[in-house]
């Protein structure tokens, strides 16, 4: 949706499709950190953006075995955007489908699905698509798979995935939140436990970290079990886990890091975690893919106006996105091993140096926060989209 509006500020033709009838999914990454909040400054959207509904985070803490940390500090980042906003990725979906809906070259199908690709011999050259009327076909001079680690576009084109494995599954609940509560942003880690919380207002958007595959595990211990784990590790949620009725309520994310070692064939490009599934550690997942979008916009806007952009143009994408996302993937991949994995088996997890520096040195916050929040190779809005309206 991202590429859609920034190709069609720069005057390129640009066809959205979405399989759904509208983007209202629950427990979609819904953390807009620091570099997608300053995109949308350059843009010129980020005060109506910021005017919906949303919870800001200026800072992160940890508690570890008992022990309260303090890890990342916002406040201090250079951008306009000082914090992580929490909003529902469907009201982000929104306001950005809305913007982009204003420009004449800019076209949203919904409940539309991309079935296969069209080709000309060994060149990607449109879709066929399964939509309200039936099935249509869409000429263009580039697709862009950007539907997910589970891409149905990069599977037709058959790109090479490289597995990186993840020790990890994440349930995803909900539970009320009480004035007196934390307002932070914080993780609880202990023996066998990993508890994050979100705080979206009125309730707490909790991911209870599991091992590997044990969600039916879980079901089969109970219900009570699953409570009596949140209440003792967070006791303050104890007066409310009852809220937590069924299975139905706690939803799977399979987590998968994973990386295509090409991310594009002649006529198509793929971004996102469509090209590369992040974990959920840091939240960054959102965030990386939009940085993708702009550099694609960056790098092709001006191609895609002359027509089909070239194999080294396309290249070029992943060559600046690359970096950044391995990266970001072997940092994920790090302390999925070396920290949660091991907690998870039932190991006393034990502070590392690295994070009793950060609790002990305030200023050092700043490191993780830009890690975080700005990524490592930030994207901005080229001058020839900005100005070209």
């Amino acid at each position: 949706m991202m590429l859609g509006l920034l190709l069609a500020r720069a005057g390129v033709d640009v066809v959205v499709l979405e399989k759904h009838a509208d983007f209202l999914r629950d427990f979609r990454g819904d953390t807009v950190h620091p570099s997608t909040l300053e995109v949308m400054h350059e843009l010129g959207l980020l005060p109506a953006l910021l005017a919906r509904p949303h919870q800001e985070v200026r800072q992160l803490a940890l508690v570890i075995s008992g022990r309260r940390m303090q890890v990342a500090d916002f406040t201090h980042l250079p951008s306009h955007a000082r914090f992580v906003a929490l909003m529902p990725q469907w009201d982000f979906l929104d306001f950005v489908a809305e913007h982009a809906q204003k420009l004449p070259s800019f076209r949203l199908l919904m409940r539309s699905e991309v079935v296969d690709l069209v080709r000309d011999g060994t060149r990607v050259t449109g879709v066929r698509a399964r939509g309200p009327a039936g099935e249509l076909a869409i000429a263009s001079d580039l697709v862009v798979a950007a539907d997910g680690r589970h891409s149905r576009v990069r599977e037709r084109a058959g790109l090479e995935v490289q597995d990186f494995g993840a020790p990890i599954d994440v349930i995803w609940l909900r539970v009320s939140r009480k004035p007196g509560d934390p307002s932070q942003v914080f993780g609880h880690l202990s023996a066998g436990h990993l508890l994050v919380l979100l705080d979206r207002g009125d309730y707490w958007q909790c991911a209870y970290v599991i091992r590997k595959g044990a969600r039916e595990t879980l079901e089969r211990e109970g219900l009570g079990a699953l409570r009596g784990r949140i209440a003792s590790l967070v006791p303050f949620l104890a007066d409310r886990v009852h809220e937590i009725q069924s299975f139905d309520d706690v939803k799977l994310l399979t987590v998968r890091v994973d990386r295509l070692r090409e991310w594009w064939r002649p006529g198509l490009l793929c971004i996102g975690d469509a090209a590369h599934a992040m974990s959920p550690v840091g939240g960054v997942g959102i965030n990386l893919a939009i940085q993708d979008a702009v550099a694609v916009a960056n790098l092709l806007a001006e191609p895609l106006r002359r027509g089909a952009p070239t194999p080294d143009e396309l290249a070029a994408v992943q060559r600046r996105r690359e970096w950044p996302t391995r990266l970001t993937q072997n940092a994920q991949i790090f302390i999925q091993d070396r920290l949660v994995a091991p907690a998870l088996a039932g190991a006393k997890p034990t502070p590392p140096l690295a994070l009793r520096l950060l609790d002990a040195w305030p200023w050092a916050r700043r490191i993780p926060a830009r890690l975080v929040g700005l990524g490592a190779r930030p994207e901005h809005v080229s001058e020839q989209i900005l100005h070209r309206r």
